[in-house]
């Protein structure tokens, strides 16, 4: 069967006494063949069904795993075993140049086998006449340099709109975007760069034109690639969504004008000089009815014959050059996801896929700071007109403190003595010693750290503003500056307590006084938590105040 035309089937007859040529045995071989193979090509498709995995087995060799397929005329290809091929030896290898990506394709192929004299033949001419008395049904391993374009595959054309932006021997920038869509839903377009492994770094930005369609997202309609510095990939997808149309049976498009777009390879230029386009339909029935009607549709020499010279492509293979040589850096395998899947896998995979839903959503999240005694917050707003959902979430900042603390203030007045006129503590004494105080962490080491507190009242013309100051140590120190306290010059002292979770304060005067009638001590305790034991509390406290504001929200 070296062409995939069918003509009617046409079986022998047979009959007694019936002269049964070598047409006769040929046509019985080639009604099974022929009705096998169409059902094979009708039914299941074109693809790998089991196996013929490729690996690199050195930097210039390849192995073929034992496999079963089926070509695009419905013709079983069957490798029985592993094959192992230096890929400089494989047909359709050049030594051109070797950085590049080459494709490793498997086709049918038939061989003459186990040659015998031909009777026959020999009546009729004087030489010596062989024939092969059988036929293997074999297959042939080759190299094609160019990859085959997305639109070659019989199910990207019924699923998907591609557009070539760019492409040359080394580079190949498309996007695909679904070829049906409903009124009112969120697709997604995607660009796929394509690229051999020692091309320059890719940058490519451009703004699209759409008519019918609305942008979705916070980009508007520009979209920009920038290949990582650091990748080691030959394939890379950039993806952004467009809303379409309100309205049933229009044609909405989508162009990438080439003024539009800047497109550099490391740092060189590229001008554009194609405008690519997509042009979709807009449906108000599902999109997966109008799939099935353009298959039904299709006439039997398209199912058959427009793919009968298409060859099944095994793997991508990435080659870097080395000098002189070259070396396989990466394999892709099946690339072009040309499988052949069980129907009762199938089956399968429907069952459990059935309540998911063809729209999509766009969500955007933004996040901001509250201060760290604030709950966390949690605001959702729904756009219909763009299907996108706003998340904005308020977080308390951290306090950033590993203690327990605690706080208060003391007020100890000043007795007269009639002598000399100034302020003690108690008649003929300068020394004080407070009550026990509960400073309220608890049991254990505590650090008490107390100063004198003092309030600084300036009257305005208007109104009287107050201030207040606390000095910690020695506040002598600031005699004779703008700072200089007017309260006593009094030294502290603490007493700690950790078994009663008490201390006492104790003071002493260093002079006389006549300014004040009192002083006021401010205290501070703090008690180490340790770090893990303060993000427990932390942590705790931040899940509280999220359950909170999540149930805010249902309310």
């Amino acid at each position: 069967m070296k062409k995939s035309r069918l003509y009617p089937f046409e079986r022998n007859r047979y009959f007694y006494g019936k002269l049964l040529t070598v047409r006769d045995f040929e046509s019985e071989q080639k009604y099974f063949n022929d009705k096998r193979r169409l059902l094979n090509r009708l039914l299941y498709g074109s693809g790998v069904l089991s196996g013929m995995q490729v690996v690199a087995v050195d930097d210039k060799t390849i192995s073929v795993e034992m496999g079963v397929a089926i070509d695009y005329i419905g013709r079983e290809l069957v490798i029985p075993s592993p094959v192992t091929l230096k890929l400089s030896m494989i047909e359709g290898f050049t030594n051109n140049e070797y950085k590049k990506n080459v494709y490793l394709c498997v086709a049918y192929d038939e061989k003459g086998k186990e040659p015998v004299h031909s009777v026959g033949n020999s009546a009729i001419r004087n030489d010596e006449v062989s024939e092969y008395n059988r036929v293997l049904e074999s297959y042939r391993l080759f190299i094609n340099e160019e990859a085959p374009a997305p639109s070659s595959f019989e199910f990207v054309r019924l699923l998907e709109n591609v557009a070539t932006i760019y492409e040359d021997a080394n580079v190949r920038i498309t996007q695909r975007m679904p070829k049906y869509v409903n009124v009112g839903e969120v697709v997604e377009v995607k660009l796929v760069v394509e690229k051999t492994l020692q091309t320059p770094r890719i940058a490519f930005q451009y703004d699209y034109e759409a008519m019918g369609f609305t942008s979705v997202g916070h980009d508007g309609n520009t979209v920009m690639f920038v290949e990582p510095g650091d990748a080691q990939e030959t394939e890379y997808s950039v993806s952004f969504h467009l809303k379409a149309p309100q309205t049933a049976g229009v044609k909405a498009q989508l162009t990438v004008p080439n003024h539009a777009a800047k497109l550099t390879i490391g740092d060189s230029a590229i001008p554009l000089d194609t405008n690519a386009k997509h042009i979709i339909e807009v449906l108000d029935e599902p999109v997966a009815n109008r799939i099935l009607k353009d298959w039904h549709e299709r006439s039997l020499e398209q199912a058959v014959e427009g793919s009968a010279d298409q060859s099944i492509c095994l793997a991508k293979i990435s080659l870097l050059q080395m000098g002189p040589t070259y070396m396989i850096e990466k394999v892709d395998r099946v690339p072009f996801d040309e499988y052949i899947e069980s129907t009762a896998l199938l089956q399968r995979l429907t069952q459990t896929s059935q309540s998911s839903s063809l729209h999509k959503f766009y969500a955007s999240a933004e996040t901001h700071d509250l201060e760290y005694d604030e709950k966390p917050s949690l605001d959702v707003q729904y756009h219909p007109e763009r299907n996108e959902f706003d998340f904005k979430l308020g977080i308390p900042r951290p306090q950033h403190l590993y203690d327990e603390i605690s706080t208060g203030t003391m007020e100890v007045a000043l007795e007269s003595i009639g002598k000399t006129g100034g302020f003690f503590f108690s008649r003929g004494k300068k020394n004080y010693v407070s009550d026990e105080i509960q400073h309220g962490l608890g049991e254990g080491q505590v650090s008490v750290v107390v100063g004198l507190e003092e309030i600084d009242k300036t009257i305005l013309a208007d109104q009287t503003s107050t201030m207040k100051k606390v000095y910690y140590g020695q506040s002598d120190v600031f005699k004779g500056t703008e700072f200089e306290p007017d309260i006593p010059n009094v030294s502290l002292g603490t007493i700690v307590y950790p078994e009663k979770g008490t201390f006492r304060i104790g003071m002493k005067l260093q002079g006389e006084t006549e300014s004040a009638a009192s002083v006021i001590a401010r205290w501070w305790a703090f008690k180490s938590l340790g770090a893990a034991k303060a993000a427990d509390q932390v942590n705790d406290e931040i899940d509280q105040g999220f359950a909170e504001a999540a149930a805010s929200q249902q309310e």
